[in-house]
């Protein structure tokens, strides 16, 4: 009896830990809130906004694609070469079989490295075809693998015997030797088809702009907060191989007995409509779904910009409308860091046209000669950026003629006032044991240790190799206190009241301020980072003044504005700033804090790669306590 029960609580807290994590996704599609830390009631927008969402379904499109492509190409390629392989001597077929196992048991990453290498040393494009092939490549050894086997059991002679039979070879193959070597032929298509549906280091290494599958699209939301469109989408993937799953083992099957007739028929129709019919169906509709998406995807040749932006950092709506009016395609990707972002622009594997990269990132780009001069007669709305953020852009762009300012903002405390015991205004709050636990750090190490250098009374581009192990120690004295060190997962956690006190972005602060009004944001009196993102253009780029024409176009007063609606991050465009209809964001102090709170803040500078490298050793000594 004892033990019945300790095997049901034994098989309970497996399905638990099974199938837990699907139905929290599954309860998330339907959520109202766009964050997870809040149930903001029921609601099915999600779904609908997921089939409206072109970014995620060419993404879904572009997966399916590829998978079934590659694998069908492996598959031939794979099979014709096991053929080639078995028909060698033993030494020469053992010596090839080990070199065709090479590829499997290489990691993942170096695969993709070196096939991104052997693109950009034969001057691909990096792209949808580069995609393809890396997977075809990688799929190949899998088809061997998998043949190899059944044309060993084959039996020559019989082969043999249809040729003196007077039958051609290639008639002879597909009657004796295909039937039974097409099981084998077949678990590779299926093996390779799955590889490659669900590949994403390769994938990452070798995708051009504007070219997404859903692990690479996935990987990008994560970094930068998932939309709940992914959580429709993957409960719709779910639910799609259940109904699979459940077609194939419920399906009836024929039975003996005296109704054998009767049953037979009735089951070969159940069969074919639930094996064939039902299953059919829904690979119609999603590659049907595929090629309609794939068929609204703009491919306008020369007329086009290639855009390189942080993720949710530009309104879909402005893009769209610049379409519109000037009849440029606009070709857009996203990035989740300054560091992802400069070695795929150093590379110039992909010739991006418009980048939006932070302060001390340009000032790196301009000293290794990547950017070129922005030709400003082409840029007239220029006129609307105030001029303290273009003497602000001095500080990495000494003759403002490389960059063109887009968002601002600051880093500084958010608290939530039910928690915190009094107002804050130091960054000692990150130290005080009271907060144990409930302190979120910026998992960034340029922001913790500017958070420490302040502190100590020191520059936040601090080079001084004493003031950076002086921040260290006081980084790791605080290390017990901190919750988790986190990026854009700050927004939820405060927002869900699940930490009292955290470090992040003004932009931020505003949205957590909307979902929760007992938050308060103060940049502290030791001061802080001041911050700019702005437009560059690459040096090889391909559409410079069609780059100009979207850059003028951001700097219109409506457009700007539509921007800062979407991502509330503070615009240094002064006219859009007057379209603000509500005053009490207009005024917001933490979306334009007043002049003599920015004296006392600084702008990250590019410090060099030695010391590049001495920040990120000293923050992994941190990480790694």
């Amino acid at each position: 009896m004892i033990k019945n029960t300790l095997q049901k609580i034994y098989l309970g807290l497996i399905f638990i830990l099974l199938y837990a994590p699907i139905i929290t996704l599954v309860v998330l599609s339907f959520n109202n809130s766009k964050t997870r830390a809040k149930w903001g009631g029921f609601t099915g927008k999600w779904y609908v906004a997921l089939f409206q969402n072109e970014q995620i379904m060419n993404a879904l499109y572009t997966t399916l694609i590829i998978a079934l492509l590659s694998a069908l190409i492996a598959t031939l390629i794979g099979t014709a070469a096991a053929i080639g392989i078995q028909a060698m001597r033993k030494r020469v077929r053992t010596a090839m079989m080990a070199v065709t196992n090479i590829p499997m048991l290489n990691a993942d990453i170096v695969t993709g490295i070196s096939l991104m290498l052997l693109f950009i040393a034969f001057r691909f494009s990096l792209g949808f075809a580069t995609i393809l092939m890396a997977h075809i490549t990688f799929n190949i050894p899998y088809v061997i693998l998998s043949v190899m086997p059944k044309l060993k059991q084959t039996n020559r002679r019989t082969y043999e015997a249809a040729l003196d039979l007077g039958a051609s070879p290639i008639y002879a193959f597909f009657k004796v030797v295909f039937p039974d070597i097409l099981p084998g032929v077949f678990s590779g298509f299926l093996l390779t088809f799955t590889m490659s549906l669900d590949d994403f280091v390769i994938t990452h290494f070798t995708k051009g702009p504007g070219v997404d599958t859903l692990s690479t699209k996935i990987y990008s939301e994560v970094r930068k907060g998932i939309k709940p469109e992914m959580y429709a989408l993957s409960t719709l993937l779910f639910v799609s191989v259940l109904i699979l799953l459940i077609l194939v083992n419920v399906s009836p099957s024929s039975k003996e007995g005296s109704t054998r007739k009767y049953v037979s028929k009735k089951s070969k129709a159940a069969r074919f409509v639930f094996r064939r019919l039902v299953p059919a169906v829904m690979a119609i509709v999603i590659i049907a779904g595929g090629f309609f998406y794939g068929s609204k995807r703009s491919v306008s040749g020369d007329n086009q910009v290639i855009v390189y932006n942080w993720g949710e950092y530009l309104d879909p709506e402005v893009i769209t409308m610049f379409e519109e009016e000037t009849g440029i395609s606009v070709v857009y990707e996203e990035y989740e860091t300054n560091e992802i972002m400069y070695p795929k622009v150093q590379s110039g594997a992909i010739a991006y046209d418009v980048v939006c990269p932070s302060d001390y990132m340009i000032q790196r780009m301009i000293e290794n000669d990547l950017l070129a001069e922005i030709n400003f007669d082409h840029i007239p709305n220029i006129k609307n950026i105030g001029t303290q953020y273009m003497e602000q852009s001095r500080q990495f762009d000494a003759e403002n003629k490389y960059s063109v300012p887009y968002c601002w903002g600051t880093v500084g405390i958010l608290y939530n006032k039910k928690m915190v015991k009094e107002p804050i205004d130091s960054w000692s709050v990150l130290w005080d044991e009271t907060y144990k636990d409930n302190i979120l750090m910026q998992d960034s190490v340029r922001d913790a240790f500017a958070v420490a250098l302040k502190y100590l009374g020191y520059s936040l581009n601090s080079t001084d190799l004493d003031e950076l192990e002086a921040a260290k120690a006081l980084l790791i004295e605080q290390k017990p206190l901190v919750q988790a060190y986190v990026i854009d997962q700050v927004r939820d956690k405060m927002i869900g009241n699940e930490a009292a006190i955290g470090v992040i972005y003004s932009g931020e602060a505003i949205y957590t301020q909307l979902e929760n009004p007992d938050l308060e944001y103060v940049i502290p009196k030791e001061g802080s980072n001041v911050w700019i993102d702005s437009w560059v253009i690459p040096k090889n780029a391909k559409h410079k003044e069609n780059a100009e024409a979207f850059i003028n176009f951001l700097c219109r007063p409506d457009i700007a504005k539509m921007n800062f609606d979407y991502i509330t991050y503070s615009t240094p465009n002064i006219e859009a700033r007057k379209l603000i209809e509500d005053p009490a964001i207009r005024n917001s102090t933490i979306a334009f804090p007043d002049a003599s709170e920015l004296e006392r803040c600084e702008t990250f500078q590019f410090l060099g790669d030695e010391n590049d490298v001495l920040y990120n050793e000293l923050w992994r000594e941190i990480k790694s306590k």
